[in-house]
């Protein structure tokens, strides 16, 4: 291969910051740059604590930004488009023809400025999908598929897919939706799951452990993690109240994310005494604290299949434990959790449903540990060396292909 050849990662998350993108965008560069010699280019405070240096790989390039509050819609619009256009201009002037551009849909406008940027540089590109748009903001209630700003963004999805020359995905659910832009080759879609962020094992359910030490024997529901627009919290806080009289089950709810503002509302206005809030939990308390429920809640809105990233499935599962996911049974958490047995999957945004299969798993507790059990199991082909495999054979076919076309007479 030829060594000329540059891999340019444009993130707004790269590490130092602790979010779940930003440790995955920081484990892929370091993995790809393994075979290739990679510059980050990210939005993150610090991410270049250690300066531009050519000679470390990967070399982590800062560009300023803007981060208001996520409540702050209307500013936080004009900073992911300010940051795009900063984008825009440090990949036009880092980038050459034989190079590889690989971009995140974090935030959503970042895409369209790089690859953009990319391909007047002509260099190849490659683009991760973690949330998709405007699928997204229909499924959160932003815009209508009808709307302008939803057609505008279909309309610069159809450019923006078909220039792409490969596209990496992390469910089975989101080629259906990739298939209806016009010019999506299916060669150029590849499936490459996120991984377990923690050490795999089946953990038992321990009465010591101190978020449900004082909760004696009861069944312990859990909610945990970033719930953003496309959750609906209050799907969870419904089937709590229709099981308030059940003695022996319990909720705990732990998480970050605008989600939790309409959370902390509802248990404000009416508390229940079979609810128990916990601010964050810190990343070296998780495991114990993903091991105190007996199984977990994720709780989608509906029309979400494809847009949204189950990434916090895989951190269960390694914990051993089932998951009740609320969602399309086309979805990537629904087909895995059947596939697998390992946990149950019912209607979104229908709180009697879960109610009900919160009861069921309460009273056969053996059944729900055996789920358990597979669960562990099951989280062990998710592991990021496999994941790393699989992005070192995407890049290196694109890098093949950007050396063949620079030598090509007709380029």
């Amino acid at each position: 291969m030829d060594a000329s050849t540059k891999l340019i990662i444009a993130t707004q998350f790269y590490p130092p910051d602790a979010s779940t993108t930003a440790v995955y965008l920081g484990k892929i560069a370091e993995g790809l740059a393994a075979e290739n010699k990679v510059t980050v280019i990210s939005a993150t405070p610090n991410s270049s604590s250690c300066g531009a240096n050519a000679a470390k790989n990967p070399a982590a390039i800062e560009v300023r930004s803007w981060n208001p509050k996520k409540s702050a819609l209307i500013k936080r619009g004009i900073a992911v488009c300010v940051l795009a256009v900063r984008m825009f201009f440090s990949i036009v002037k880092r980038t050459r023809s034989k190079d590889i551009v690989f971009c995140v849909t974090t935030p959503f406008t970042l895409p369209y400025a790089v690859v953009l940027a990319a391909k007047l540089r002509r260099a190849t590109t490659m683009l991760l999908i973690y949330d998709l748009y405007p699928e997204a903001l229909e499924a959160a209630g932003f815009v209508k598929s009808t709307s302008i700003a939803a057609r505008l963004l279909r309309f610069a999805n159809t450019h923006l897919f078909r220039h792409l020359d490969a596209i990496v995905v992390i469910g089975r659910d989101v080629p259906p939706l990739l298939a209806r832009y016009p010019g999506v080759a299916p060669g150029k879609i590849h499936l490459i799951p996120n991984w377990v962020l923690l050490p795999i094992g089946y953990r038992e359910i321990d009465p010591c452990n101190r978020f449900r030490m004082r909760l004696s024997s009861k069944f312990i529901v859990g909610l945990s993690g970033n719930l953003g627009f496309t959750h609906s919290p209050a799907t969870v806080f419904e089937a709590a109240k229709l099981l308030r009289s059940e003695q022996d089950i319990h909720f705990i709810l732990s998480g970050w994310g605008v989600g939790w503002k309409e959370l902390n509302d509802l248990v404000a206005r009416e508390r229940l005494d079979n609810v128990t809030m916990l601010n964050p939990v810190p990343h070296e308390e998780l495991i114990e604290f993903l091991s105190a429920a007996d199984v977990w809640v994720i709780p989608y809105r509906r029309n979400v299949a494809g847009v949204s990233i189950p990434s916090r499935l895989y951190n269960l599962l390694a914990v051993g434990r089932p998951v009740i996911v609320a969602a399309e049974s086309h979805s990537e958490a629904a087909i895995e959790l059947s596939e697998e047995a390992i946990g149950w999957v019912v209607p979104p945004e229908d709180p009697q449903q879960l109610a009900q299969t919160i009861r069921e798993a309460a009273t056969d507790r053996r059944a729900t540990n055996q789920k358990g059990l597979r669960a562990a199991v099951v989280a062990q082909k998710y592991s990021e060396e496999a994941a790393l495999v699989r992005y070192r054979e995407v890049v290196s076919a694109l890098k093949k292909g950007a050396i063949a076309s620079a030598r090509s007479p007709s380029v």
